[in-house]
């Protein structure tokens, strides 16, 4: 399969920038980069910093691939098909249980309407499809005010916020 040299729109931290990343679905470690590669090709390849790996759906995160992983400059995460929930998983888990701090990215078929949710499991990164409109991409990041369950932007859920205000109310003196 050749390297991908479509330019898709690329949102990072909430703000629409230019990719200096290319896909590259090959095999072969790339002359230069900076490109996401497939995983295995990046493992071979040593540490590149112009080289990050994108993961499959179906990887499995272990804690030797988590331990690895940490140096990565990124970590792409490869949505087949907008059906496929698995890569939520792998992002909230790089996140939450081996502690990674570099950028997420979602890859593939990567739908507005799921911008929301995938930012809540960890993402800040996501390439979208052709297809897709960044304005209406940048606002479905803000779908919702607040979350009820408990995220990697927010690990508290919102009925313990809802009780510390409530307590905070009740602890202040009444005015006379």
């Amino acid at each position: 399969m050749p390297e991908q040299t479509v330019t898709r729109p690329l949102i990072v931290k909430r703000r629409l920038v230019e990719d200096q990343w290319v896909r590259h679905d090959e095999e072969t470690v790339p002359a230069q980069g900076p490109s996401l590669v497939p995983l295995a090709v990046w493992q071979a390849a040593g540490r590149r910093d112009d080289l990050a790996p994108w993961l499959p759906s179906d990887t499995e995160l272990t804690p030797a691939l988590a331990d690895e992983l940490k140096t990565a400059p990124l970590v792409g995460i490869d949505f087949p098909k907008f059906t496929d929930g698995r890569g939520y998983s792998i992002a909230r888990l790089l996140r939450e249980r081996h502690g990674y701090r570099g950028q997420i990215r979602a890859l593939g078929d990567v739908l507005i309407d799921q911008l929301f949710y995938m930012s809540r499991c960890g993402f800040d990164a996501f390439s979208l499809r052709e297809d897709q409109v960044v304005e209406d991409a940048l606002r479905a990041l803000d779908t919702f005010s607040r979350g009820y369950q408990p995220g990697t932007d927010d690990p508290e859920p919102l009925f313990r916020r809802r009780l510390r205000e409530l307590g905070q109310r009740h602890a202040q003196p009444a005015l006379a």
